[in-house]
C-alpha cells in the first residue's frame, strides 16, 4: 500500500457477533479529499469510528502520520491530529456557539484557540452574529457549519466527516459542498463518508466504494463518477449528476 498520511490495512471491526467491516484497506495522502461511498449498512460509519478511536478493531492496523494509532482512545487520536465531524452533528445545544467552538480547541492554548476562533468565523461567517446564541436554536445548516468549525478548532492534520449533508434542505446541501470545496482549496486533508455519491465525487480526489463491510471498488473520483455500472451495481441508481 502506498504511504499516506492515513493508512488503514486489513481492518476488521465487530458489533457484538456481527463483523461490520472486513479486511478493509485504504490510504489518504496529505492534501487529498478521499470519499467513502456505498449503500446504507455498508460499514462506512463503522470505518470512520474505528479510525477515530470510537470502536476497537479485532484485527488490522490504523497508521496516522507514521504512527500506529490502532485502538487508541478518541481523545488521544484527537491530540494526534485526527478530528471527527460526527453524523447528526452532535453539537452541545445548551452551549453557545462560541462555547461549542472553544470546546473544540480544548487541546490547544488559550491564545491558539482565540486565533483559530477568528479563522473559523472568517470561514463560517453565518456564525459571526450568533456567537452568544445557544447552539440548540441554530438551523440545520448553521449547526452543520458549527460542527465542522468545532472539529477544525483542534487544528487537525486531517478531518473525518460523517454524512455532512444528511438531513439538510437542498440549498443547505449546496452550502456544505461549497465548504468542502473551500477546505480542499485551502489544502486540508479530508476523509468523507457521504450518501450523496455524485456530489462528493465532484469535489473529491479519490474514492472507495464499500458494500457489506468491504471495499469493492476504488479509483479516482472522476473515473468512478463516470461509471454507470458502478452506480447501478453498488449505489442503486444512475451515475448522472443530481
Amino acid at each position: 500500500m502506498d504511504s499516506g498520511l492515513l493508512n488503514v490495512e486489513n481492518l476488521n471491526t465487530r458489533y457484538g457477533s456481527i463483523r461490520a467491516i472486513r479486511r478493509v484497506g485504504l490510504t489518504v495522502k496529505a492534501g487529498e479529499i478521499v470519499c467513502l461511498i456505498g449503500p446504507n449498512g455498508a460499514g462506512k460509519t463503522t470505518l470512520l469510528g474505528t479510525v477515530a478511536g470510537l470502536l476497537n478493531p479485532v484485527q488490522g492496523q490504523v497508521v496516522f502520520n507514521n504512527v500506529d494509532i490502532t485502538g487508541w482512545s478518541p481523545d488521544r487520536v484527537l491530540r494526534a491530529g485526527l478530528s471527527l465531524v460526527p453524523e447528526h452533528r452532535r453539537i452541545f445545544g445548551n452551549f453557545t456557539v462560541r462555547e461549542n467552538l472553544l470546546v473544540g480547541g480544548v487541546t490547544l492554548s488559550q491564545d491558539q484557540r482565540e486565533n483559530l476562533l477568528e479563522e473559523m468565523l472568517d470561514l463560517f461567517p453565518v456564525l459571526k452574529d450568533k456567537l452568544s446564541v445557544s447552539a440548540g436554536f441554530l438551523s440545520g445548516g448553521e449547526a452543520q457549519q458549527l460542527a465542522i468549525g468545532r472539529a477544525l478548532m483542534s487544528n487537525p492534520k486531517m478531518l473525518l466527516m460523517d454524512e455532512p449533508s444528511l438531513g439538510l434542505a437542498p440549498v443547505l446541501v449546496d452550502v456544505v459542498f461549497e465548504l468542502i470545496s473551500k477546505l480542499r482549496d485551502s489544502g486540508r486533508t479530508l476523509l468523507v463518508v457521504e450518501q450523496n455519491a455524485q456530489r462528493i465525487l465532484n469535489v473529491a480526489d479519490r474514492a472507495y466504494v464499500m458494500r457489506s463491510g468491504q471495499v469493492v471498488a476504488e479509483g479516482s473520483a472522476s473515473e468512478l463518477s463516470g461509471s454507470e455500472d458502478l452506480f447501478k451495481t453498488y449505489l442503486g441508481g444512475s451515475g448522472v449528476a443530481a
